[in-house]
């Protein structure tokens, strides 16, 4: 069974899309974000597709509880 890709709500440093994408790829998110700092180094469209991301890949849902008294 494969993991949605989500941007998460807890471990995420800017956006959550490097979080979201370890999860999914079965990551830790540090080594993700060190990857991703590393092909921003180098020429192309890197930042443009963090930031289709960004806004493409849904956040997570919160699980809302509630209690009856």
């Amino acid at each position: 069974m494969s993991v949605p890709l989500v941007r998460p709500r807890e471990n995420r440093m800017i956006a959550g899309v490097c979080a979201g994408l370890a999860r999914r790829f079965d990551m830790s998110a540090k080594t993700m974000r060190v990857l991703a700092v590393l092909s921003f180094l180098l020429p192309g469209t890197q930042v443009l597709l963090y930031l289709v991301l960004w806004v493409l890949v849904p956040e997570e849902e919160r699980i809302v509880t509630t209690t009856v008294a």
